[in-house]
């Protein structure tokens, strides 16, 4: 899909367009830090603090990511109906980068003050201690334990109000229209589809209830759970999410089909 994007400007014109092509490139990067420190944990792989900080900033700053591009596409859609004639300079295609970097800014902000919250061990060096790359065991105080909750919560609290919010107003203003009632419709079931990929991400925070369901009945080692959790709440949710938006897209089908076809007739000439 990104090869899509980079091969077809004119996708660059639509803040829509813009906006989701953002979320693969976050999630791709989101899955990319979470399979690397997924490996390194399961073959017990240690290394400096400050080598397993990055990686940790950058898989949780995605991952919060997700969800405040869902928040921006669903009030994209909302003032796309709302104000389709006027719409705000700051979601205009030629600015709506600007929204994109302030998403950034927040994301990583909240991992780098929980880390900076933290008490540090003396005994432990940041640049030759070996640690394990994990967030309990570098953020294992009680009040980043707390700070990361409240962050999580608040996070997923205000996204919800958002996404209820837009489709609400998108729905009220559906029932209003006598035109373009097609337009209005569609934007509704992809806020729709916006709260469906916040339930998909909400997914990641099911580990403790999935552990406690599954250790009695099953024979596995917690390895063998955390793998099972990791592949079906965390893998599978942030690879389907961006698919399943993407070819619900009448134009973006159509151009990966033309794409696939493409690539078909180069692999097997004639």
């Amino acid at each position: 899909m990104l090869r899509i994007f980079a091969t077809n400007r004119h996708f660059l014109d639509s803040s829509r367009y813009i906006l989701f092509a953002y979320m693969l490139i976050n999630d791709t990067l989101q899955l990319l830090s979470s399979v690397i420190l997924f490996l390194l944990v399961m073959c017990l792989v240690t290394f400096p603090t400050v080598y397993c900080v990055p990686l940790l900033l950058l898989s949780t700053s995605t991952f919060m990511n997700t969800t405040l591009i869902l928040a921006t596409m669903s009030l994209e859609r909302y003032v796309a109906i709302i104000y389709p004639l006027q719409r705000p300079a700051a979601w205009r295609s030629d600015r709506i980068w600007i929204i994109i970097l302030s998403i950034w800014f927040l994301s990583f902000n909240f991992p780098m003050i929980e880390y900076s919250i933290g008490e540090r061990d003396p005994a432990v060096d940041i640049l030759s201690t070996p640690v394990l790359c994990k967030t309990v065991y570098i953020n294992s105080s009680p009040i980043q334990a707390f700070f990361r909750a409240a962050v999580n919560i608040l996070f997923f609290a205000v996204v919800s109000v958002v996404i209820l919010f837009t489709y609400i107003k998108i729905l009220l203003k559906t029932r209003k229209m006598r035109q373009d009632k097609v337009s209005a419709s569609k934007a509704k079931h992809t806020v729709l589809l916006h709260g469906f990929q916040l339930l998909l991400c909400m997914l990641a925070f099911t580990l403790p209830i999935t552990e406690s369901i599954m250790a009695p009945h099953v024979s596995w080692s917690p390895e063998d759970i955390t793998f099972f959790y990791y592949f079906c709440f965390i893998l599978i949710p942030r690879f389907l999410s961006p698919l399943i938006y993407g070819f619900r897209d009448q134009t973006l089908r159509d151009r990966f089909g033309k794409t696939f076809l493409c690539c078909s007739n180069k692999a097997n000439p004639v």
